[in-house]
């Protein structure tokens, strides 16, 4: 009990498969900064450890107090890792277990089964960020057995996600939580000044400045994103932030269109707020998809999007300036990246504040604090 308050403290433990550079990893961290001042929120990382991740990934220096790895190595599953994980919950009293994806479902779920057996009980709780990954039959199966096992409160970060746990898994009540973003960190900004504190300035004021922001991983789809880029006139631009396996065969794609002059990789970029409002426009180009944030964060700070039909990636847009497109298609995006341009200052508030109304992450917290509340006391 926090006596000064008169709450009593919540022991929450999110548990995600590793902690680099991501949309639900960032989505996690949220949590730890929002939550109540009375709460004791903690993140396990079964892969990966603190030195490494931190140096891949500063922003995690900041919340190193509240996160441990437990170092999983290889394939399979890890027995010890279980062992850890009971002893952790064990150890620290911990109330509530949140896993996110299929893998931390399967340690976090029996590992809190197992903890609830011998010392008091823990909610488990248990979001799905995407469905592609269902598509699998042996996903789906495993997922099934945990789900009737550890009987976690199911949610999804989407309706789309939502209607296919239903249809998949008849048995479960999930429920839909949005993901949000913090629309206060991700405003409206001065494009000429955004350029200058990125290293950007030399792009000409007649210039279309398009940016993507994630992962450089197949799925994406940044080749699809730089191939539509050799269709489109030469004053259209294109930069991309990230890291990952892709970035040489993304260079390689680049340098064989002779796209340099016009493609930017910039790796990691730290500021992204700068990043999203020194851009005319957005585009996300996945092959599959959750329910993106970056989306989310450019179109917070006024920035005009377009997303691929994936996933729940459409459900993201502001109805009056985003644009989708079917995934895969290089032309066809290139006709979408044409109608992007940069919008007026009234559109432009218009966008963030479709945002801040329905993706703030401090209404997400709240949801899933109400959650937590509820399946407590069941």
């Amino acid at each position: 009990m926090d006596l000064s308050s008169g709450h009593k403290t919540k022991k929450v433990v999110h548990v995600v498969q590793h902690l680099r550079p991501g949309g639900l990893e960032c989505l996690v961290l949220d949590f730890l900064r929002y939550a109540p001042a009375h709460w004791d929120v903690r993140i396990i990382s079964l892969e990966g450890e603190a030195e490494q991740a931190i140096n891949d990934w500063p922003a995690l220096q900041a919340f190193t107090n509240q996160i441990t790895f437990l170092n999983k190595n290889g394939r399979g599953v890890s027995v010890k890792s279980i062992k850890q994980l009971i002893n952790y919950l064990r150890s620290q009293n911990i109330d509530v277990v949140h896993s996110h994806h299929i893998g931390p479902l399967l340690y976090a779920g029996i590992s809190a089964k197992l903890a609830s057996l011998i010392s008091t009980r823990i909610t488990s709780i248990h979001t799905e960020h995407d469905a592609w990954h269902l598509n699998a039959s042996k996903n789906r199966a495993l997922q099934t057995i945990l789900l009737k096992l550890t009987n976690p409160i199911l949610v999804a970060d989407a309706q789309a996600v939502q209607s296919t746990l239903s249809t998949l898994f008849a048995f479960t009540q999930p429920q839909t939580i949005y993901n949000g973003i913090d629309t206060r960190s991700f405003s409206l900004g001065d494009c000429h000044n955004a350029r200058t504190t990125l290293g950007l300035s030399e792009f000409n004021k007649g210039d279309i400045l398009i940016g993507s922001a994630g992962r450089l991983e197949p799925v994406k789809g940044h080749d699809v994103l730089i191939k539509a880029m050799h269709f489109t006139p030469t004053n259209y631009k294109l930069v991309i932030a990230g890291s990952g396996s892709q970035k040489e065969t993304l260079q390689n794609l680049i340098n064989h269109l002779n796209l340099q002059d016009r493609v930017t990789l910039l790796g990691r970029v730290d500021d992204m707020p700068a990043f999203y409002q020194s851009l005319d426009g957005f585009c996300l180009p996945s092959r599959r998809e959750g329910f993106p944030l970056s989306a989310l964060e450019a179109q917070s700070c006024g920035i005009p999007t377009v997303v691929t039909e994936v996933g729940a990636s459409v459900q993201t847009l502001c109805p009056t300036s985003g644009l989708s497109c079917a995934p895969f298609r290089p032309i066809a995006l290139a006709k979408i990246l044409l109608r992007l341009k940069p919008l007026d200052k009234p559109c432009a508030i218009q966008t963030r504040q479709y945002i801040q109304h329905n993706f703030d992450v401090r209404s997400m917290v709240k949801q899933y604090q109400q959650l937590i509340k509820t399946g407590s006391s069941q």
